[in-house]
């Protein structure tokens, strides 16, 4: 009887173990991918007048800003693209407060909404305004300026009318070699705001917005993040580290209230392809809550990193719903 208990025991322990091995990792797993709110589902709704003339903004500003090779390697279109950044935040009645780097050779540029009263806690939303090697760089990253731009645009109203600051901001030198040093622009940015004391509540990274397709098997996902999310690459995302988790839960509840549009969002580990391919990086090193809004780049865009990211790649008026509905979220999370 004592033999058959003591082997009853070790069954018991084992299955247990095993249990414990299965599901455990699942529960993780569910737990740094569940997002409030439900994904808009079915056909989207007709553009509006006001996203139609978004989508002709946006695609306007994309040409202006990738049509070439612009990086540390193509200096004089690098140039060309940050002039007309600053020029187009001009005419929006916006101050440039510029923040030159690597020996003056790459700048940020930077806008901010203030209020008039004591500020609390700043929101940062940035975009990379170079391009890697030689891809003009229309969706990587120029739809994520274009949509900042328009965000500048749209939000130029909350002037003194906000209680925390909203600092809008095109990063330079985000692509390979400068990606994950400290010359990489968001580091740059990131290490000035620590040391000036400013308390940061968030920063949002647009980074490659442009591109969906409704055909399955186009979305694609480092393992095993296929096992929940959709095949047919269709959505906007918003992905950060576990670090970030209550922010993303934030941000993709305040979209999905306000946006007509897919949207899919969660958390993982650093350690997983893609996690943190963009500047909001730079801020979790420095202990902000970050995410990035993106289409998804290399797991959707076949043109990723190529000669054959030009402008007639993107599509400009789901870009032009992406922009809007980030704009009502904004709004939420001021």
């Amino acid at each position: 009887m004592r033999d058959w208990l003591h082997e009853h025991w070790i069954r018991v322990a084992s299955f247990g173990l095993v249990l414990a091995l299965f599901v455990t990792p699942v529960l993780a797993l569910f737990w740094m991918t569940a997002v409030p709110g439900k994904s808009w589902s079915g056909p989207l709704p007709p553009l509006s007048a006001t996203e139609t003339d978004l989508a002709k903004r946006l695609r306007g500003h994309v040409e202006a800003i990738a049509r070439e090779p612009h990086n540390a390697g193509h200096p004089e279109a690098l140039e060309r693209s940050a002039r007309y950044i600053e020029s187009t935040l001009r005419g929006f009645g916006y101050q440039i407060y510029a923040q030159p780097f690597d020996d003056g050779h790459a700048r940020n540029i930077e806008v901010s909404l203030v209020p008039d009263d004591e500020p609390g806690p700043a929101l940062v939303i940035g975009a990379h305004y170079d391009s890697a090697f030689t891809a003009p760089g229309a969706n990587d990253n120029g739809s994520g300026v274009a949509a900042l731009l328009e965000l500048a645009r749209m939000l130029a109203d909350l002037q003194g009318q906000i209680s925390s600051p909203i600092h809008l901001v095109f990063f330079a030198n985000e692509e390979p070699p400068f990606f994950k040093t400290d010359r990489m622009g968001s580091v740059v940015y990131a290490n000035r705001l620590k040391a000036s004391g400013e308390q940061v509540r968030g920063m949002l990274s647009l980074e490659t917005l442009g591109y969906y397709s409704d055909r399955p098997g186009s979305q694609h996902y480092p393992f095993p993040l296929g096992l929940l999310y959709p095949d047919t690459g269709n959505f906007v995302a918003f992905v950060g580290t576990i670090s970030s988790r209550s922010f993303v839960r934030k941000a993709v509840g305040n979209f999905r209230a306000v946006g007509q549009f897919p949207s899919e969002g969660g958390t993982a580990p650093s350690v997983v392809q893609g996690i943190d391919w963009s500047d909001h990086w730079a801020f979790e090193q420095i202990g902000v809550p970050a995410l990035m809004i993106t289409d998804t780049a290399p797991f959707r865009y076949p043109h990723y990193h190529t000669r054959e990211d030009t402008p007639d790649k993107i599509d400009y008026a789901r870009l032009a719903r992406v922009t809007a509905a980030i704009e009502k979220m904004l709004r939420r999370l001021r």
